[in-house]
């Protein structure tokens, strides 16, 4: 599979964002809450389960196994129909200033429901327009390290195995190829809802909050961009 281009990309858009996990996990624990109070970070729930009379095993089918075969029945060529992946709407990245010093401040990425939220007989649960944290719900697993291109090589060796490595300039699928780790592509909606204005960024999870901590080209070991030539590195 690896050695298809298509099913590179096929893998590479297997990538979680970070929208999706802050406003999806956090409407997944606002929709266990009851129809009075908001779900609480602390509430816990139990169930128990028994067997009782005859059970028999459930085959599926392994869901990697359906990829690799869907994906074998597409044309080898097929993505000299899309032309060059330089111009592939799905691989433009958000654009960032560049970090003129190292400075650390937080965020609260609050999100307001676009919609309804009804219990099943019809009760109003939360009303379009509601306002939460997400993080009141969740935890970050890992770090993101958001960086331009050109600071790649300093990320590699400052990010931990768990980190999200995240680029504001390039192409994703050649960058994963020639360092062999994942390397996704930050995206508008996750520069909105994080606040991001500058990278190299570390990005983690303290409580409620985000700790954004912007490096500088002291701690990068690089000299400063001149402001004048900040518009064209980006």
């Amino acid at each position: 599979m690896t050695a298809d281009p298509m099913a590179r990309w096929v893998a590479i858009g297997q990538g979680v964002t970070v929208a999706v996990m802050l406003a999806g996990a956090a409407l997944i624990a606002l929709t266990g809450a009851d129809a009075k109070t908001p779900a609480s970070p602390n509430a816990t729930s139990r169930a128990a389960s028994s067997t009782i009379g005859r059970t028999w095993p459930i085959a599926e089918p392994d869901a990697m196994a359906e990829i690799e075969a869907r994906v074998a029945t597409l044309p080898r060529d097929m993505m000299k129909q899309f032309g060059p992946r330089s111009k592939w709407s799905a691989l433009r990245a958000a654009s960032l200033g560049v970090a003129p010093t190292d400075r650390t401040r937080t965020v609260i990425p609050f999100h307001t429901l676009e919609f309804d939220i009804k219990l099943p007989d019809g009760r109003m649960l939360y009303p379009k327009g509601y306002s939460f944290n997400p993080l009141t719900y969740l935890k970050l697993p890992q770090r993101l390290v958001i960086v331009h291109p050109r600071d790649l090589n300093w990320a590699l060796k400052a990010a931990r195995p768990t980190d999200f490595l995240i680029v504001t300039a390039g192409d994703a699928i050649e960058l994963t190829e020639r360092t062999g780790r994942a390397i996704y592509l930050l995206e508008e909606r996750v520069k909105e809802r994080l606040g991001l204005t500058v990278a190299p960024v570390i990005v983690t999870q303290a409580g409620p909050r985000l700790v954004l901590t912007e490096v500088g080209p002291r701690t990068r070991g690089v000299r400063p961009v001149p402001l004048a030539r900040q518009e064209g590195l980006k």
